[in-house]
């Protein structure tokens, strides 16, 4: 006699209970997603220096670098936040605190060259950087050298396709600039070293450089 195999059951008491799939763990916490909708609506309506593109895209860059490069979730809102203190007028470092925690207001003032309004003057204001960045934690450097790179990557792209009108945009001009990225190099590779580091090296050179051949 032959006999047929028994049916495997799908539902019901001896159906086979299903593998659970392991919960994926997460990149970043609700931090990072309250940090993401505070920069967008702080920086709304502000544009790169003489633009139309977005403030918003060189945050969203840096923080892009200092993830790529290693970065803690709080180095990446801080990185997000950089320029919070410096240029909207109405925050404040409690508000910051109270939202985003210590350790990461801690790291936006470090990375900001001025937090009252209106600011003082553009040399006033980054020497007075370069006085403590040599001997800033090197987690306040990673994101330095993020908004470095993002800023001489910008200004070297345009350089390329406006030519010298780009200066007419800052509040310095290209000898200052230049003197300027030399000294922020100097500073951040003062007991650190990470491969950004090198790179921001490279971007000050083709920007010496290419103000020598003019």
């Amino acid at each position: 006699m032959r006999l047929e195999p028994r049916p495997t059951a799908t539902n019901g008491p001896d159906a086979p209970s299903p593998q659970a799939r392991p919960e994926p763990t997460p990149c970043y916490g609700e931090a990072m997603s309250k940090a993401l909708v505070y920069a967008a609506e702080a920086f709304r309506q502000k544009t790169r220096k003489s633009t139309d593109i977005p403030y918003l895209t060189h945050l969203l860059a840096v923080a892009a670098l200092v993830g790529e490069h290693g970065g803690t979730e709080e180095q990446m809102i801080a990185a997000l936040l950089h320029d919070v203190l410096e240029d909207v007028e109405d925050a404040t470092r409690e508000d910051l605190a109270v939202r985003f925690g210590e350790p990461v207001t801690r790291m936006v003032e470090a990375l900001s060259d001025a937090t009252g309004h209106p600011k003082p003057a553009w040399m006033e204001r980054k020497t007075r950087y370069l006085a403590h960045l040599a001997h800033e934690d090197p987690a306040v450097k990673l994101v330095s050298a993020a908004d470095k790179f993002h800023n001489l990557t910008s200004l070297l792209r345009d350089l390329k396709h406006h030519g010298e009108a780009v200066w007419d945009r800052f509040n310095a001009g290209r000898e200052d600039q230049i003197w300027y990225y030399k000294r922020v190099v100097e500073a951040l590779g003062t007991g650190w070293e990470t491969p950004l580091l090198a790179e921001l090296r490279e971007q000050v050179a083709s920007l010496e450089q290419g103000f020598s051949a003019r």
